[in-house]
């Protein structure tokens, strides 16, 4: 019997029981990939992380992340929750770490309080934005089901986007954000139908609440996740996405996820404007929950 110490970490919030809820595996070692899809449908979460030795020295891990279905090759929460345990362990190095991950190197600093004590991270997404196919609004009301009228096409039409994780943004009416659930029929049909959506589909939804402020909700049913309380692979490209919309050379924003379902959630975002296209950052804070080890 092997044994296998991990940690849960509530991400994107202050309060426990707040937030998306992570599982962290601080020494993977040894671990087959079998058993960490297993772990990570064990434990039933929007993703956990498994941290190993970096390929390269330099660099502090490699981090691979799985959802309950398959490996991803970034994701948000995951990044910030995992730099927040491993800089509780002090394996940051002058507050910084890298992960080396699916979608690319993923360059993170640590948030402390000021005692020094770790609190949570920002994290740099790998990739500078790309943009994907455009959904019509009628399907996009499908999956959520809404009506077409509550989807807002004004702006920009509910698109693909992506800085290592690709979902499909729209912008709904702000009434219509706390009244959208995820159709399952919708959904498959939609990825039957698109093949450019490569069998998956995330869609996030948002709605302004005010300068600098945007309401949003994700749902990924097909891949286990009915709804996400915080998904930061989607609010980076976000906000990627609207600064695209404007000459601005920078765009703050402040993204407030998994309202509708009881675990609010905060996440900062700076999207910025770069030599090789549109990066983004994203930052949260991070509450410690349960301690535990898998047998495998």
């Amino acid at each position: 019997m092997r044994t296998y110490s991990f940690v849960t970490v509530d991400v994107f919030t202050t309060t426990r029981f707040g937030g998306n809820p992570l599982a962290v595996f601080p020494d993977a070692a040894g671990m087959s990939d079998a058993e960490m899809q297993s772990l990570a449908a064990e434990f039933n979460l929007s993703e956990t992380t498994f941290v190993l030795p970096p390929d390269d020295p330099a660099h502090t891990a490699r981090v691979r992340i799985f959802t309950r279905t398959r490996e991803m090759p970034f994701a948000g929460h995951p990044n910030v929750g995992t730099a927040y345990v491993l800089a509780q362990q002090g394996r940051d190095r002058n507050g910084k770490l890298l992960f080396e991950e699916l979608a690319g190197l993923v360059e993170i600093d640590v948030e402390r309080d000021p005692s020094g004590a770790p609190i949570g991270a920002t994290i740099a997404a790998p990739q500078p934005l790309s943009l994907g196919p455009e959904l019509p609004v009628e399907t996009v009301a499908a999956c959520a089901s809404l009506t077409p009228a509550d989807i807002r096409a004004g702006a920009h039409k509910p698109v693909g986007a992506s800085l290592g994780n690709p979902f499909v943004i729209a912008e709904v009416e702000p009434a219509a954000l706390t009244r959208a659930t995820p159709d399952f029929p919708s959904f498959r049909q939609t990825v039957e139908q698109t093949p450019a959506l490569n069998g998956r589909l995330g869609l996030y939804l948002y709605a302004h609440a005010g300068q600098g402020s945007v309401q949003a909700r994700m749902f990924a049913p097909l891949g286990g996740t009915i709804e996400d309380p915080a998904t930061g692979s989607a609010a980076g490209p976000l906000g990627a996405l609207l600064l695209s919309l404007s000459d601005a050379p920078e765009l703050r924003l402040d993204i407030h996820q998994g309202v509708v379902m009881g675990r609010p959630s905060l996440l900062r975002v700076v999207a910025r404007r770069g030599s090789d296209g549109i990066r983004a950052t994203i930052a949260g804070q991070c509450v410690p929950v349960l301690r535990g080890e898998a047998q495998l």
